[in-house]
């Protein structure tokens, strides 16, 4: 007999099997596990993942649309560059995070390489320019300006340059047709930032990653109709990143265009006069501080009047928008935010606020309209007003007697308005005003649409200050400690002024109304506040919204949205009040007038021309020249800071600026064929059917010569600056 078991298996065999068995069941064990952790407590987070890497979006950003005066001609448009950009988030998943890479490409493009790396490092609080203040996961550029042998050369060497790119690209330009740079009319560009892209997430205008956004001008106000929309292409690739097919594609739209109703050679000629006019200033010397002009900035505006559309808008200082396109130098941004360069980026037809001056007086005459004074009754314009004990003088102390508002305003006399003032303060109550009280002066400031915004379409427009008993309450409120605490009795004047200030800054004083009306004290006002006031009077009392866009017009030129001039109100007084206000304005510019001398020759029986000059005084500065003016189609207000009278400083540029654009010479003959702009622009470029807008050749402004500015020869002894000349 054998003992061998039936099954034909031996005890060892057995055990063999067992332990099979065991190590089988532990494996199935292990892998159901891991599948259960994969698949079940970290299924959500790997999908999402293996999701995210099979699907790549590709962005093609749109082609930003071009901004247009108003018969056409490009203020701003794009042009192709090579463009060398940078990865970040390829460069700092290297060891060195990128520097032997941007070393390399520095000496490629003829760079240093800490100029590449201060470049593509972010923006933040302690990181001076230049730096990226964009999404870190955009490519940033390096350079716009890359040669097409520097391009050939990164992208036959692409193992050498890892994240690094050179496409042709479309960027913004500049192109200052006729040398009108139109700086802060236009604004410009920066990148988007990653607070920017969350904010506009679930709004009708999402930002992606790429997009440059407008940060002034007309750039930020109609960035959503510029920027279009850019195409996104998705594609499913493997994990090896090859293609597998496209999954979407949301095909972009190009930038729409705007037609602006700035005209470039309006615009040319107006940024050069006034440059011009500071510059002569400033070899004059000033009577009260002995001290040439400094003349450190200064704005026009040139308005339709019976539209409210800007036909031009200068500010000085300015500055070339060319700089900020591709990113800004570390130097020029030093320069454009510096006190040394007076903050260029200032619009200061809309952010420069200064005391009116005399041009205020024909807010001051229709507050008198409105208290119950006659325009054409007679008030003493004496040499000076009392009050007090302190005397205050008419502008070089010269009286007129018994006159008129309106010869008050041909003549500025200060003393026909300090009274006026004076008694209307009286009137309502003084220092315990009545509960009734009209405040005229005040009210008519506010409803000529001083102390508020204009409306105007581009961004950051401030208010101006119209210092009524509410403003004295609380700016007394909120200053009271600092002046109690700089105060001293008998002190410097500045320390008597702030000792007054700590006891009764909360009162309107008579001192306060008497200033108020002649638009000297605490009142400030801004260029674009008074080319409305005015423009108002010219067309017979309406307030129009100032506006620069006029047209949007879609890329392919079958949609046209227009810019409808709106208005916000009237002026204050009936159709006789305003007739009255132009024919004394009428009156500055005849003989006698304030401004007559800087519109001999004019011809006023064919382009009727009003006019009021201001000269305005600020502490611890020169005086401001102010000088308002109009005619029956436009309206130009200019103004100098520490620039001297109205009519001194500001006159013979207001003066070429119409010759310009009426195409008449010093005598007052006109040429038509020299007209820059005889009527305001009605009808918006020609849009041909594939949607290209006609472009006009635009040439330089040509200012007159010498001979051609002198005044024209008349009969008699030649004609004398007056001696009062606002």
């Amino acid at each position: 007999m054998t003992n061998i078991p039936e099954t034909g298996r031996t005890s060892r065999v057995q055990i063999r099997l067992v332990i099979i068995q065991v190590l089988v069941c532990s494996m199935l064990l292990t892998l159901a596990g891991r599948l259960w952790y994969l698949q079940i407590r970290n299924g959500q987070e790997y999908y999402d993942e293996a999701k995210s890497n099979h699907v790549q979006q590709v962005v093609q950003p749109a082609v930003r649309g071009s901004i247009l005066d108003a018969r056409g001609v490009a203020l701003a448009d794009n042009e192709t560059r090579l463009v060398v950009s940078a990865s970040r988030t390829a460069l700092m998943k290297m060891k060195d995070r990128g520097k032997g890479v941007m070393t390399r490409l520095a000496g490629v493009l003829d760079m240093s390489p800490k100029e590449v790396m201060d470049k593509v490092r972010l923006c933040d609080s302690q990181t001076p320019k230049p730096c990226w203040n964009g999404s870190p996961y955009q490519p940033i550029p390096v350079t716009l300006e890359a040669t097409t042998q520097q391009a050939l050369q990164l992208r036959e060497r692409p193992e050498d340059f890892p994240g690094i790119t050179a496409e042709p690209t479309a960027v913004r330009r500049y192109p200052a047709p006729g040398g009108a740079r139109t700086a802060q009319v236009l604004g410009y560009l920066s990148p988007v930032t990653d607070e920017e892209i969350q904010k506009a997430k679930d709004t009708d205008s999402p930002h992606l990653r790429s997009d440059q956004v407008g940060r002034s001008g007309t750039e930020r106000t109609y960035d959503k109709e510029l920027r279009g929309k850019a195409e996104v292409t998705s594609y499913e690739v493997d994990n090896l990143g090859r293609v597998m097919g496209q999954t979407k594609s949301d095909p972009g739209v190009a930038g729409s265009t705007l037609v602006t109703s700035i005209d470039a050679r309006v615009q040319s000629v107006a940024e050069y006069e006034l440059q011009q006019a500071m510059k002569v200033v400033r070899h004059e010397t000033d009577n009260i501080t002995g001290r040439k002009y400094e003349a450190d900035s200064g704005a026009v505006v040139v308005m339709e009047a019976k539209t409210g559309r800007i036909v031009a808008m200068a500010s000085q200082p300015d500055y070339d928008p060319n700089a900020w396109v591709g990113g800004i130098s570390a130097k020029d941004y030093a320069r454009l935010t510096s006190k040394n360069s007076n903050y260029p980026l200032l619009n200061r037809a809309i952010q420069g606020q200064a005391p009116a001056g005399s041009i205020f007086k024909v807010v001051s005459a229709s507050a008198a309209v409105r208290a119950g004074y006659a325009f054409d009754s007679k008030y003493n314009c004496s040499s000076s007003y009392s009050l007090g004990g302190r005397s205050f003088a008419n502008f070089e102390s010269k009286g007129h007697g018994p006159i008129t508002l309106g010869d008050a305003l041909k003549f500025s006399c200060n003393t026909v308005f300090y009274a006026l003032g004076h008694k209307e303060w009286q009137r309502d109550g003084g220092l315990k005003p009545k509960k009734d009280a009209h405040d005229w002066f005040y009210r008519t400031a506010r409803e000529f649409g001083l102390g508020s915004e204009t409306g105007i379409d581009l961004p950051n427009e401030v208010t101006g200050r119209i210092p009524d008993r509410g403003w004295k309450k609380s700016f007394w409120a909120a200053n009271k400690d600092s002046w109690c605490k700089q105060g001293k009795r008998g002190g410097t004047y500045v320390e008597q002024i702030a000792y007054e200030s700590c006891l009764e800054g909360n009162q309107l004083k008579a001192f306060d109304s008497i200033n108020f009306a002649i638009g000297q004290g605490d009142v400030l006002v801004t260029p674009i506040q008074m080319a409305t006031a005015y423009s108002a009077i010219s067309n017979g009392g309406t307030l129009y919204d100032p506006t620069v866009g006029k047209a949007v017009i879609s890329p392919d030129g079958k949609h046209i949205e227009m810019i409808k001039p709106q208005s916000h109100g009237r002026l204050p007084v009936d159709a006789q009040t305003v007739k009255d206000l132009d024919q004394g304005l009428r009156s500055v510019v005849a003989p006698g007038g304030t401004a007559a001398w800087r519109f001999i020759g004019w011809p006023l029986d064919k382009i009727p021309m009003r006019a009021k000059t201001g000269t305005a005084q600020v502490y611890g500065k020169q005086t401001t020249s102010w000088l308002a003016t109009y005619t029956d189609d436009f309206t130009i207000v200019m103004t100098i800071s520490q620039g001297g009278t109205g009519s001194g400083a500001s006159g013979p540029a207001v003066r070429n600026i119409y010759n310009a654009i009426y195409g008449l010479d010093m005598a007052g003959k006109q040429d038509p064929k020299r007209a820059l702009l005889l009527k305001p622009e009605a009808k918006l470029p020609k849009i041909h059917p594939d949607g290209s807008i006609d472009s006009p050749e635009i040439r330089p402004y040509v200012p007159p010569s010498p001979e051609e500015l002198a005044p024209p020869a008349l009969a008699g002894p030649p004609a004398a600056r007056p001696a009062q000349h606002d």
